[in-house]
């Protein structure tokens, strides 16, 4: 497919019709308010948006919670550690990862809620609605929050699906379902 204006399409597949990274970053506003389902959160995929992400409001990011940490610690006690960074790192983003890291916490200190689910299997789902002044935006599908996954990684990306969400109605019914399992 030649290249086009991928604007137009309402599919995102990190290829030839456009990248969820493109369309967080040309809908997120000044003071948008975010809600992302994920199973993963790099750093890098912050420090990719970050320009864009460090003018929101808030974002409450949900993610499920994996399967393994349940069977590693049967009572619940042990903190648990995720991953924040992508497979495959170049020298030069492992060189800048420690202040990556340290951008990001205090970006999450300031302006995001994260929660799990408690029941393994429960959640697989990656949606990223946007709320612009009471204008929502929405798109679902199967990227996770990693460079890879928005279609971020100049030298290669997951091929994805995923579908923006025009309708109003969708749009709402999709942050209503969040907000439930929120």
């Amino acid at each position: 497919m030649p290249n086009h204006d991928t604007s137009k399409f309402k599919i995102r597949d990190n290829r030839h019709r456009g990248t969820v990274g493109a369309f967080l970053e040309s809908e997120i506003e000044n003071g948008s308010s975010l809600s992302i389902v994920s199973a993963y959160f790099t750093i890098h995929a912050f420090n990719a948006l970050k320009s864009t992400l460090t003018e929101i409001d808030g974002l409450r990011f949900l993610f499920g919670e994996p399967n393994f940490i349940r069977s590693l610690d049967p009572e619940n006690t042990d903190e648990k550690t995720f991953k924040i960074v992508d497979e495959g790192l170049e020298l030069r983003e492992q060189l800048q990862q420690k202040q990556i890291a340290k951008e990001c916490a205090a970006w999450i200190e300031e302006k995001v809620q994260i929660r799990s689910t408690r029941q393994s299997n429960l959640l697989h789902g990656k949606m990223y609605h946007i709320l612009n002044n009471g204008e929502p935006k929405a798109i679902m599908g199967s990227s996770n929050f990693t460079v890879r996954g928005l279609g971020l990684n100049p030298t290669g990306n997951n091929i994805e699906l995923n579908m923006r969400i025009e309708d109003k109605e969708d749009c709402d019914e999709l942050k209503g379902w969040f907000d439930e399992i929120w």
